[in-house]
């Protein structure tokens, strides 16, 4: 599949990750590196677990949404997608940090979560 594009719930694509990666970093557009995915979670480079990636959707520790895919199933309601600005260069990966032990995940919730698509990243 390639490249695939993190939209938040105004539509506005903020992130991207390449599907054919065994553990697929995802970088903002401005090609900075924020987080990875391994085994449906998401983790931060610090390594703090940060949410989940389920059926094309990443959600935060509460089960709520806080991007989609464009390929995502379930879930709340999306808006329409805007235009996806230019990738800048991808800078390099920080060194990944040991991995938080992976909370039990949540029920997905029909709901957005408060957080917005960057800060879910860089909080």
């Amino acid at each position: 599949m390639g490249y695939v594009t993190l939209y938040d719930q105004q539509g506005q694509a903020i992130a991207w990750f390449d599907d054919e990666q065994d553990h697929p970093a995802i970088y903002l557009y401005s090609g900075q590196p924020v987080a990875w995915i391994s085994d449906e979670s998401v983790y931060a480079y610090s390594g703090a677990h940060l949410g989940w990636f389920i059926d094309g959707w990443v959600r935060d520790s509460s089960g709520r949404a806080v991007l989609f895919t464009p390929g995502c199933s379930g879930g709340p309601p999306r808006p329409a997608r805007a235009a996806r600005p230019a990738r800048s260069a991808r800078q390099a990966r920080p060194a990944r940090g040991a991995r938080q032990a992976r909370p039990a995940r949540p029920t997905r919730a029909a709901a957005w979560s408060p957080l917005d698509g960057k800060a879910f990243f860089l909080r």
